[in-house]
């Protein structure tokens, strides 16, 4: 599959390019996550924020307890998150360097140098979040890589709130809506 590069998109007005149609089936909770995506969708198109949605979400799959894995360089804005979401559901909140896990153990290429730098923990997240009982779990600005571990290690399913790009202010897709940047970091002129 290369739905990226069609232009046509038939799929939008019901045309079916795969041979897996037979093995789809939305049944229990992923019926139930269809339908309150459906209706946030449908009632609150252009409306709502993503962190207004997801507590939508959240409160149509009936959960009750959020946990939240995010960057210590999104501190101040987990924060603000945390406290937003705790007006509607218990909230756990976990930060990337738990437990305090040294890089040297691990072997792990160090930012700064000599002496100890604390590596990030995204299992560590995941285990402490699992032990506390989430229903949701919500990544801010998680690395890269250590999102996928921590997703891979979530016993609750994952959303992600926030991506890192500590170059364009954690909106990576910024790069793809600027001209002057694909041109010049990729060679894409269209």
């Amino acid at each position: 599959m290369k739905c990226a590069l069609c232009n046509e998109k038939e799929c939008r007005t019901g045309k079916d390019c795969t041979d897996i149609i037979e093995e789809i089936s939305y049944r229990g909770k992923d019926l139930v996550s269809m339908k309150v995506s459906a209706e946030i969708e449908a009632r609150y198109y252009m409306e709502k924020t993503r962190l207004e949605e997801l507590v939508l979400y959240a409160q149509g799959m009936g959960y009750k307890k959020l946990g939240l894995a995010f960057c210590i360089g999104l501190e101040k804005e987990a924060g603000v998150i945390h406290r937003i979401l705790a007006r509607d559901f218990e909230v756990e909140s976990v930060c990337c360097k738990v437990c305090g896990l040294s890089k040297d153990d691990f072997g792990l290429e160090k930012l700064y140098g000599d002496g100890f730098e604390a590596t990030c923990n995204p299992i560590g997240q995941a285990k402490i979040l699992n032990k506390k009982g989430t229903d949701l779990n919500i990544i801010v600005g998680l690395c890269i890589g250590h999102d996928i571990l921590f997703t891979q290690n979530s016993k609750a399913p994952v959303t992600t709130l926030a991506v890192k790009d500590r170059v364009l202010a954690h909106n990576p897709l910024g790069a793809i809506y600027s001209g002057y940047y694909l041109k010049k970091r990729f060679g894409i002129t269209d």
